[in-house]
């Protein structure tokens, strides 16, 4: 599932190509890609016809386009497999096209909605004051968000006794980070994705966000993170983070800080991936 640099590509081509462009018409061409839309194929698309497209906006891992004459948005759900996609409008129809939002304009691009698997979706809802999408209101700002609280996360982070990995997937404390970028600031960090999160100090939760933006920022540099054809741009473009990764994908292989063979371990039905010597795992208490 795309994290936080993959969707902020998406986001930014978006801004590029789709902001302040005025919607001529919709397509749904398959229901389940609007089923969090619960008025709705038809009313999803009656509804942004003759809207104009604001610029396109992004919390963690969560990215809307808000009607710019509304209090509304469109709200954008990847989920595993969903693209969205700006092609011209005689390049032919992709196997799994599933709306096609059409402008009123003469630039010859429109916006396609693409999802082999069907777990993602768009749908239409109402605004918070702060122009959040209600329904995401309670997705915490993400680390790379200029308004998100060092301080206030490091106390959340010891109020909730839980482990370091589970907190940055915990998107009420931090939004925007997955299973692999957790373990890329993990690895950066030198810590065991189990450690608790009680006995964190200042100083340990300061590092810990610094490795989190680092790592975010260099996958964004790179445009993301892509295993497959699945993760693209709006352009149809993959990014190539996955070659700098140092920990995520890396079992057998030799640490890069110390050669020691990484591992990997099931986790929360995911995997996690570290160096038993760098990340050395905690004591359990008798």
């Amino acid at each position: 599932m795309p994290e936080l640099p993959e969707v902020e590509v998406v986001r930014r081509g978006l801004e590029r190509w789709v902001a302040h462009r005025t919607v001529a018409d919709a397509e749904v061409l398959h229901p389940r890609a609007v089923r969090r839309h619960l008025a709705g194929a038809d009313d999803f698309a009656h509804r942004l016809k003759g809207h104009r497209i604001g610029v396109p906006s992004r919390r963690g891992k969560y990215l809307w386009l808000p009607l710019e004459d509304t209090d509304q948005s469109v709200l954008a759900h990847l989920g595993m497999s969903g693209q969205l996609l700006v092609q011209p409008h005689e390049a032919p129809a992709e196997k799994h096209l599933r709306i096609r939002v059409r402008f009123a304009d003469a630039l010859g691009t429109e916006l396609r909605f693409v999802d082999q698997r069907t777990f993602g979706g768009l749908s239409l809802h109402g605004n918070t004051p702060d122009g959040l999408p209600d329904v995401i209101a309670h997705i915490a700002r993400d680390p790379l968000d200029p308004l998100f609280d060092d301080e206030a996360f490091h106390q959340a982070l010891r109020r909730k006794r839980t482990t370091v990995k589970r907190a940055l997937l915990d998107q009420s404390l931090i939004s925007g980070v997955g299973n692999i970028y957790a373990d890329e600031a993990l690895w950066r960090a030198r810590l065991h994705y189990e450690r608790p999160t009680a006995g964190f100090t200042r100083p340990r939760t300061l590092e810990l966000l610094g490795h989190v933006r680092d790592v975010m920022n260099a996958a964004l540099a790179v445009g993301g993170t892509s295993f497959d054809s699945l993760y693209v741009n709006v352009n149809g473009e993959s990014g190539y983070f996955d070659r700098s990764l140092d920990a995520y994908g890396r079992e057998g292989l030799p640490c890069r800080r110390c050669g020691t063979p990484m591992r990997r371990r099931p986790w929360m039905n995911r995997s996690s991936y570290f160096c038993p010597k760098c990340q050395r795992a905690p004591r359990v208490s008798s």
